[in-house]
């Protein structure tokens, strides 16, 4: 099996797809952030602190570049990921990349839904972070659509909803079970 790589903006479920993804396949889950985090001793926030976004996303290229070469995987990218450097060429050299497509105010309801802290969108009204999403959606989005396959993730509000798209990815790819 080729590895998998699932990429598209914070809140769009990468983690929780990714996770039942490489369980329903046997395969071992990476989170990228928490791969930069295990290697470094250092959270992606203190990162970003100490380094700024430029020597963060340094880190993040080469991390990339040494998860991605592991086999047989589902590795959970940043958002910011594939907008930066060759990242998007490279990962689509070596993986199935996958986008977890969704609408800025599904988004938003996923992030505010969510429990971890993002420094990027720390302090902002309802109506900011609506515009935050909007506007970096309009940036990121030509990065995202290179993907091989892209899926909709409207609708990952309960966990059943959760193995209806791991279902419908595994046909996208060709990866239904027997």
């Amino acid at each position: 099996m080729k590895s998998i790589i699932l990429i598209g903006y914070m809140g769009s479920g990468k983690t929780t797809v990714g996770r039942q993804l490489a369980l329903s396949l046997g395969v071992t889950f990476y989170d990228l952030d928490w791969y930069i985090e295990m290697r470094y001793h250092r959270t992606v926030a203190q990162i970003f602190a100490e380094k700024g976004e430029s020597g963060f996303r340094e880190i993040e290229r080469n991390m990339l570049h040494e998860a991605a070469e592991f086999q047989d995987i589902v590795l959970s990218c940043g958002g910011g990921t594939p907008c930066f450097f060759d990242n998007m060429e490279y990962m689509n050299s070596l993986a199935e990349t996958v986008y977890l497509k969704a609408s800025p105010e599904v988004l938003a309801m996923h992030l505010k839904m969510g429990k971890v802290e993002r420094p990027l969108i720390k302090g902002k009204t309802d109506e900011e972070l609506l515009q935050y999403i909007r506007e970096s959606l309009q940036v990121r989005e030509p990065y995202y659509t290179q993907a091989r396959h892209t899926l909709d993730v409207t609708l990952l509000d309960n966990y059943d909803k959760i193995k209806i798209s791991v279902q419908l990815l595994r046909e996208q790819l060709g990866l239904v079970k027997v």
